[in-house]
């Protein structure tokens, strides 16, 4: 560890996880990045000193039109014309920041058991002082195990009086070589979207302004090289750790600068800090990769190797909602239960409706007591079944929402987030309850830790259905998504702490709550309220780029989808499930005996496959046949892989080509197979007829990813599982 820096400028080279950062370290400024991305090796200090020289630019008349570095929160005090990380003031005073020192200390050890895995993360803590202002500004970047990238900044008030950030938003940068931009849109049980376009001047921003990140989220922010793919080009990218709202943004200044950042999106008085106290911004999280695969891997490898990550093999879950709703008749749902674990399911959760008045989505919400009229007995008769056969139970909660038909609202109106103007427009005939207030948090709280206890709850599916828009305190009129956001994380943490082996799947009326943020206390997510196989395909690749497959749930669905009406058969919708946290959303007492054998088998076939899905390395292949998908899991030692070759449109080529298989061992030989087909939707068996398909083929690791194998033709909605076995 090195102490407070001279006051020359120097250069310090981080490396972890087939990552280099390079950072100059000033005096008077934050650091700059230099380099961010391929490993460059052991460089001598004579080397780093030279780098720094081969990086200055031509002189000019002016640092403002040629900034040679650009911190990691840039500062218009600086010269800086673009926007500057942190905005701020002390009533209108104080706005423009500038230091007089920066100290910075390099820690390697990663002595303060940073979760990312037995060799700790490198770390570099910048404070500026800023006399005149009355700041102190501290920036904390840590170079993960993983090669991840994490990034943060910090706000202390040492003034008599309050001082307001109006934003904080590091950044990094990338090379001019990053052409073109990838982040994702979408909607309501239609998330995960991409859509790219061209690095141009200017600022491309991605704004959430509903409390949490939304359907539409950007998720990630990706500049890579002009038609980066999962395997090919080189990409930088992006995410913010943050679940309330927020801005994703990629800025390329007429200076030469291109950068990626982000930060929390502050409402009015939420980012004032009062004398003595800080504001520090959600971490940003920066990744890099030859292609999206590598990109994706450092985020998987890093959330796998926090101490609270989920190890033991993720159950075969079975969900209510699908195949019952709102109608919770016992004699029913044992029935369900009972289907349900003849099949092998491990998990039983009971869904929406099982506490007071709650008939539909109109009244009860905040009302967690069992309804007696519908549960004469409590929910004892169900969980007591559930448990003698040998399922863990679940159950569906919404602990930060609330009816205004439910006693809740009635006796405690001055709980619900509201302005001067009363508690805004419903969603889901549904407002925001306000955990921010500590009577409400412990009200909640308390009732939830009850029934956690009375019934073994193993599982809580939290949903969160009503973005959070005219989100104030009933008492003070203030804004209260960053509190609430706190609050519900602590919520999350308390609950877990009371009830050892909790697990917490963060809903958010499908997929729109998956950050970093709530993954510190969430175990698993629901990827979208569709559940159509088809669109399986398109939630779990792309939701992929920041979640291993395991935290994903995918749940086979009834015959014709809920959602869209499409009619798919039972091989492609749990072909497609396999590929995340297994589960089923469908009333399997309406089933036939025939597709109960057939989903059993699929259920027999998670269990066989899951370690090596929820522990392997994610590949995806960049297919030039439209529609054509594949996506694979290779083990760690590379002693094994299992792809899925999915028809997701009526393709232009019949057959399609050659099938490469990515990321195997290229110097080992393997043993090709088809391991599963599908049907398509009429029941007609799709058998591929490639000799290598009937008898396995050997080849080597290299030969499969740069030749590869026939691909089959495949009808619309159909896929064919491959396995490749070292031999």
């Amino acid at each position: 560890m090195t102490g407070p820096q001279e006051a020359a400028t120097r250069v310090v080279h981080l490396r972890r996880g087939g990552t280099s950062v390079v950072l100059r370290l000033d005096p008077e400024v934050l650091p700059c990045v230099l380099h961010w991305g391929s490993d460059l090796g052991d460089v001598r200090a004579s080397e780093l000193d030279g780098l720094l020289l081969a990086a200055r630019l031509p002189e000019s008349d002016s640092v403002m039109y040629r900034q040679e570095a650009v911190s990691i929160l840039p500062q218009h005090s600086t010269g800086w014309l673009g926007r500057p990380g942190l905005l701020g003031s002390r009533d209108g005073t104080a706005w423009s920041v500038a230091f007089e020192h920066v100290t910075h200390r390099v820690d390697e050890a990663g002595t303060d058991g940073w979760p990312d895995g037995p060799d700790g993360a490198a770390r570099l803590v910048s404070i500026g002082t800023d006399h005149a202002c009355k700041l102190l500004v501290t920036t904390e970047l840590r170079l993960l195990a993983s090669g991840l990238v994490a990034l943060r900044a910090t706000v202390t008030n040492e003034g008599a009086d309050r001082y307001e950030v109006n934003h904080l938003e590091p950044a990094l940068p990338v090379p001019d070589a990053a052409q073109e931009l990838l982040d994702m849109t979408g909607a309501h049980a239609h998330e995960r979207v991409p859509q790219r376009h061209r690095f141009e001047a200017g600022q491309w921003m991605r704004e959430a302004w509903g409390g949490r990140p939304g359907h539409d989220s950007a998720t990630v922010l990706c500049a890579g090289t002009e038609g980066f793919g999962f395997r090919r080009g080189t990409v930088w990218g992006v995410h913010l750790g943050w679940s309330g709202n927020q801005v994703l943004s990629a800025e390329r200044h007429t200076a030469g600068w291109r950068l990626l950042r982000g930060g929390e999106r502050l409402l009015p008085d939420e980012g004032t800090i009062a004398p003595g106290t800080s504001y520090s911004s959600p971490w940003l999280y920066g990744s890099w990769g030859r292609g999206l695969d590598e990109f994706s891997a450092r985020f998987h490898e890093y959330l796998r190797a926090r101490p609270q990550h989920p190890t033991s093999p993720r159950p075969v879950v079975l969900n209510t909602w699908e195949a019952v709703y709102f109608d919770h008749d016992l004699p029913k749902l044992l029935e369900l239960a009972e289907a349900a674990a003849a099949l092998g399911v491990e998990r039983f959760v009971l869904d929406d409706g099982w506490f007071h008045a709650r008939r539909d989505d109109t009244a009860g919400l905040g009302d967690w007591h069992v309804d007696e009229d519908v549960w004469p007995d409590g929910l004892n008769p169900l969980v007591d079944r559930v448990h003698a056969l040998g399922m863990e139970f679940g159950l569906w909660v919404e602990p930060e929402m609330v009816n205004l038909d439910s006693d809740l609202a009635r006796a405690h109106p001055d709980w619900v987030l509201q302005t001067e103007h009363g508690p805004g427009l419903p969603a889901r005939h549904q407002h925001v309850l306000d955990l921010g207030n500590p009577d409400a948090f412990a009200h909640v709280v308390d009732l939830i830790s009850g029934l956690v206890k009375q019934y073994g709850v193993a599982y809580l599916k939290w949903d969160h259905n009503r973005p959070l828009v005219d989100a104030g305190h009933a008492r003070t009129g203030r804004p209260s998504v960053h509190a609430q956001t706190a609050a519900t994380y602590r919520m999350m943490a308390e609950l877990k702490d009371r009830h050892d082996g909790l697990e917490i799947e963060s809903c958010c009326a499908g997929g729109g709550r998956l950050d970093l943020g709530i993954m510190e206390y969430a175990d698993r997510v629901w990827v979208s309220d569709c559940i159509d196989a088809h669109e399986l395909h398109r939630l779990l690749r792309w939701t992929g780029l920041t979640l291993p497959r395991e935290l994903l749930g995918t749940h086979v669905g009834a015959p014709t989808d809920h959602t869209t009406g499409r009619r798919l058969s039972l091989d492609f919708r749990a072909g497609s499930a396999l590929f995340g946290h297994f589960g089923v959303e469908w009333d399997l007492t309406a089933a036939e005996s025939g597709e109960l054998d057939q989903l059993r088998t699929w259920i027999d076939r998670y269990k066989q496959e899951r370690t090596l899905l929820h522990t392997g390395t994610v590949v995806n292949a960049d297919l030039d046949v439209p529609g054509l998908e594949l996506t694979g899991v290779v083990a760690r030692d590379r002693g094994e892989a299992l792809y899925r070759l999915s028809a997701l449109e009526h393709t232009v080529t019949t057959p399609p080509g050659r099938l490469q298989l990515p990321g195997l061992d290229p110097d080992r030989l393997y043993l090709v197979t088809c391991a599963a087909t599908t049907h398509a939707p009429d029941g007609v068996g799709v058998r591929p007829t490639m000799p290598w398909a009937r008898e396995g083929v050997r080849m080597t690791g290299r030969l499969l990813e740069q030749v590869g194998v026939q691909a089959p033709a495949l009808p619309v909605d159909a896929l064919v599982l491959i396995r490749a076995t070292a031999i």
